[in-house]
């Protein structure tokens, strides 16, 4: 049945009560306001913005799958108050001050979230326990406290960001080895896939038309075009994030690097005595390759890192339970708690994440055009989806508010190099970064050259 490949996506999609039966496909020829290309967090998040500053304007959604299907219904659960991308921005004096309030539009962004579940009473398990990054080696230590300085530095206090103690950080969390942390409070713990789900329900309910099973072939000239039928708007927009390649037209904007993620059993109390994340604060450490873990609202731990890009920007969706990917990453979760040695796994998976050129999320809108944009998030879109959203319907509507000036608004996406330099650059970037990693866990010492190089690649 469709349904039970969908629930096979993920542990999120698994653990729904919804039957995940598509909604109907497109069938002719539509007019309407908005069109949307993505019912990801993206695409609702701006249909029900605009809805609710304007309920007469007409917006319809098309879907390759159903909503939720890609990154939005697979990610980490991480509702973070902060932004890919950030610090070169913070960097330049002439956009510090837009950067900060980027920063702080990002923090309100969680409680926005927040509130928009509570409001339309959708059950996503939302918690704001904060976040933690854990120092698991001494150069870790040294990055952490200086993040703090340079925090401190720009104007956010005790209140946004601080340094923990290896004692106090090891109350929250209880990892080997633990020398110390960096913790804000701005980030909550979520179930993916319950929001994706139940934000398409609310703008359904709203008016939004969302066509599942229609995936969009090429955008031009204000129009989508299908297999099915074609959709006519004065605006259209893009958020296909990971999928975005296999739009025509679209397919060196960004490409799709996929994440792996696993989910242990439910674990006792005694279990969790050991471990910590009694508020559900999500985590990580400062590691290159990206690592982060959760504690679900059912008892589980979810944790993810960063897996592989496919050469041509090649997608999948599903991975065989035994890849090595799913291996590196049990590795980790066990190296950081030992106690989770013997623990069932009961569900493995992976999908595509969006990731510009320069690695900076984007959103924007060509009046002249009608094209409009956003993502680019590099595995940070919860949150930064919802800022995004807001933002796209105040620049559809034209309204001049304070979102629409913040300095990632309007920033062009610059083009991946071609096959196969993209697929031998984003190689080179992985194993580059696996070996410092590795360094700073063998050593204690950060090797600085090659630390140099791979950040020049990220700037």
């Amino acid at each position: 049945m469709m349904s039970d490949r969908y629930r096979a996506l993920s542990f999120w999609h698994d653990s729904l009560a919804d039957d995940l039966a598509p909604r109907p496909r497109l069938t002719g020829d539509r007019k309407v306001d908005v069109a949307i290309v993505g019912a990801g967090y993206t695409g609702l998040w701006t249909a029900y913005y605009l809805k609710k500053l304007r309920p007469e304007i007409e917006v319809a959604i098309v879907e390759a799958e159903i909503a939720g299907f890609g990154a939005s219904g697979r990610n980490g659960g991480w509702c973070l108050g902060a932004l890919a991308g950030i610090d070169p921005l913070i960097a330049d004096p002439a956009k510090r001050d837009g950067a900060v309030s980027l920063m702080r539009a990002m923090f309100e962004t969680v409680d926005e979230v927040g509130r928009v579940a509570d409001a339309e009473e959708i059950s996503c398990d939302f918690a704001k326990g904060g976040t933690i990054q854990v120092a698991t080696s001494p150069p870790h230590v040294r990055t952490l406290k200086r993040q703090v300085e340079s925090l401190r530095s720009l104007g956010f206090g005790a209140e946004d960001y601080r340094w923990l103690e290896p004692d106090e950080c090891s109350s929250r969390i209880r990892t080997s080895p633990n020398l110390g942390g960096m913790y804000t409070p701005h980030c909550a713990a979520i179930h993916p896939a319950k929001l994706v789900r139940g934000l398409a329900d609310v703008v359904e309910r709203l008016g939004v038309a969302i066509y599942e099973r229609t995936p969009a072939r090429s955008v031009r000239d204000r129009t989508v075009r299908t297999d099915s039928g074609r959709i006519d708007a004065e605006v259209v927009l893009r958020a296909t994030e990971g999928y975005t390649p296999r739009l025509e037209g679209h397919r060196h904007k960004l490409i799709p690097i996929h994440t792996m993620m696993i989910a242990t059993e439910r674990l006792p109390q005694s279990l969790w005595d050991t471990i910590g994340l009694s508020e559900r604060e999500t985590f990580g450490d400062p590691r290159r390759v990206v690592i982060y873990g959760q504690r679900t609202a059912d008892g589980r731990l979810a944790f993810g890192g960063r897996g592989e890009y496919y050469f041509g920007s090649g997608i999948k969706d599903m991975f065989d339970a035994s890849d090595a990917l799913f291996t590196n990453v049990h590795r980790t979760l066990t190296e950081l708690f030992p106690g989770l040695r013997g623990v069932e796994i009961t569900h493995r998976w992976g999908g595509p994440i969006g990731v510009p050129r320069d690695w900076h999320p984007s959103v924007g809108l060509n009046r002249w055009t009608g094209f409009a944009w956003a993502g680019g998030y590099v595995g940070e879109g919860v949150a930064a989806s919802n800022l995004a959203g807001r933002t796209l319907a105040d620049l559809i509507l034209e309204r001049e508010t304070e979102l629409v000036g913040l300095p990632w608004v309007g920033r062009p996406f610059p083009k991946w190099e071609p096959e196969p330099l993209r697929w031998a650059g984003v190689k080179a970037i992985r194993s580059l970064a696996e070996s410092v990693d590795s360094a700073e866990f063998k050593t204690g010492e950060t090797p600085k050259l090659r630390s140099r190089i791979l950040n020049s690649f990220m700037e």
